[in-house]
């Protein structure tokens, strides 16, 4: 990346990025490397409440979202959190700030667990000052104006573990947590699960639940007491409201729940599927994850026949889950589904109706400051990238041209699983998926054991064991530079993309280290 460093205050990280000691006027730790920090201190804590300060009947119902919030006591720069459980259907976060901007309020910070284009509303108020800053996954719009520099303060990334790391450790203080949910109580036990915007789990916003001062519940189906079952508990919730719509549930779909009809990307799912056979991942009571993309998709039906064909099944299937993997269950070709996000309506029925579909949250699946999560007991898990370099790292935020327009999820979180692939096109567009150096660092290339093309599959070197059982698999086995090589020799070498010296985004790792910035994309001079 051609770009000029003229801050001081840069250092270099464990993966040789230069990255700011401060972000925002606050101090920030650089990545030391994987499992090098180690955090000292207590966890947060929001201030003790008192029952004297509720109802005694318990209901905790207000007029409307705008009683909630200054009830609430919002002021000028406080942080605000929203969950996206709704995904591109979200109407939540948009009706919150529609009321701060109504109350004049200024510089808040905005904490979602992820943007989405629908959220292309909360534009004007990042122009106007209305919302400082966004910490939190960014998808299409609310990413592209990030790019453009146009956001007051510098953007923050985290995964889904990272971003109930930050709470739980202090990092990110919330003063107002505002969770959207399908079906509640006046008390404010909540759940995702029933009602006419059902959405599934509601595990991203249990964090929120739990640290932030105050807990605003926004629903469109108030349910008399009790609410069962909840995922939120109502002994967090300070206001509950009732609305005539939070969500659009068809939309939680986002486009990301369908498989691939490309035939370059099935080759690459089949090929995948038959590696993880090749090498005896696919055993009986194995578990895998595979991500909501139209590929990932299509590698869990080959791992189904592949399953079948054996007479196996696997132990678990980590989720997100879609009608795909509720059919495996179903089918008793897994036992449990461990879900983490709701990626279809088969998935929110599935996980209302059958015991062995399980929510799970960001704590127990993801959170690297705890004692131990599930992420180290998945055998495969499936992912995607924008760019893989020649080391293996690999990029998820950015694409070729430097710009950011995607989010982290649970990405970095998975890389702790046994094998990670990631099976990506060789090139898009003409050009090239894998590169000499990534754009944007997301995750280390230690962790990630096995990239899949159309034309070959390269293992890390560091896999030995995975090469030797893959060797005489009949499988196109390649080294990443052969690969790399292939898809200049067809598309040429790419520009890199040109930066300027303004930070607008940092990229935090799973320990909340900052692994990498992302730098305003430098525009191009149009000749009169």
């Amino acid at each position: 990346m051609e770009r000029k460093i003229m801050n001081e205050d840069l250092i270099y990280n464990a993966v040789g990025r230069l990255v700011p000691s401060e972000i925002n006027g606050e101090l920030v730790v650089p990545f030391m490397g994987v499992g090098k920090y180690r955090p000292e201190g207590t966890k947060h804590a929001s201030v003790i409440p008192t029952n004297a300060d509720y109802p005694a009947d318990g209901n905790k119902q207000v007029a409307s979202l705008k009683e909630a919030l200054v009830k609430a006591g919002l002021k000028d720069g406080m942080t605000i959190s929203t969950h996206h459980h709704f995904r591109d259907g979200d109407l939540v976060a948009n009706m919150v700030f529609d009321v701060v901007k109504e109350l004049g309020v200024k510089d808040i910070r905005w904490y979602p667990s992820a943007s989405f284009p629908c959220h292309a509303h909360l534009i004007p108020y990042l122009e106007d000052g209305t919302i400082s800053h966004i910490e939190g996954s960014m998808n299409g719009p609310l990413g592209r104006f990030c790019s453009e520099g146009k956001m007051k303060k510098t953007a923050v990334l985290r995964s889904h573990g990272g971003r109930y790391q930050a709470v739980q450790d202090g990092e990110v203080k919330i003063d107002i947590a505002v969770i959207g949910a399908a079906c509640a109580d006046p008390f404010g036990n909540a759940n995702g699960l029933n009602g006419p915007s059902a959405s599934g789990l509601l595990g991203f916003a249990l964090a929120d639940s739990q640290y932030a001062d105050k807990v605003v519940v926004v629903t469109d189906n108030m349910v008399p007491f009790p609410c069962v079952p909840w995922q939120i508990q109502g002994n967090y919730v300070d206001y509950t409201v009732e609305v005539e719509k939070i969500g659009i549930p068809e939309k939680i779909v986002s486009g990301t729940t369908q498989i691939t009809k490309s035939p370059d990307r099935l080759l690459i799912a089949e090929m995948t599927a038959k590696f993880c056979e090749a090498t005896g991942i696919i055993r009986d009571g194995f578990s895998f994850q595979a991500g909501a993309g139209g590929t990932a998709l299509s590698i869990g039906i080959y791992f189904g026949e592949i399953m079948r064909r054996k007479g196996i099944k696997a132990r678990f299937a980590r989720g997100g889950s879609n009608k795909y993997l509720v059919e495996m269950l179903e089918e008793g070709l897994v036992e449990y589904i461990l879900d983490g996000q709701t990626f279809d309506l088969e998935g929110v029925r599935s996980m209302r109706d059958n015991p062995n579909h399980t929510w799970t949250s960001p704590f127990t699946s993801y959170n690297y400051h705890s004692k131990g999560n599930f992420a180290g007991l998945v055998d495969v898990v499936i992912l995607g990238a924008t760019e893989v370099d020649v080391n293996f790292n690999a990029n998820v935020v950015t694409h070729s041209d430097g710009r950011l327009l995607h989010g982290l999820g649970g990405w970095q979180n998975c890389l702790f699983s046994k094998t990670v692939i990631l099976p990506v096109p060789l090139f898009r567009d003409r050009i090239p998926v894998i590169v000499d150096e990534v754009t944007t660092l997301c995750g280390p290339g230690e962790l990630i054991d096995v990239i899949a093309t159309e034309r070959g599959i390269a293992i890390n070197p560091l896999r030995k064991d995975l090469i030797e059982k893959a060797k005489d698999s009949g499988l196109p086995i390649r080294t990443i530079e052969e690969l790399k090589e292939e898809a200049e020799r067809i598309c040429g070498k790419p520009k890199k993309p040109v930066f300027t010296d303004k930070i607008i985004a940092a990229i935090k790792w799973v320990d909340g280290t900052v692994i990498d910035v992302v730098r305003q994309v430098e525009e191009k001079k149009t000749e009169n």
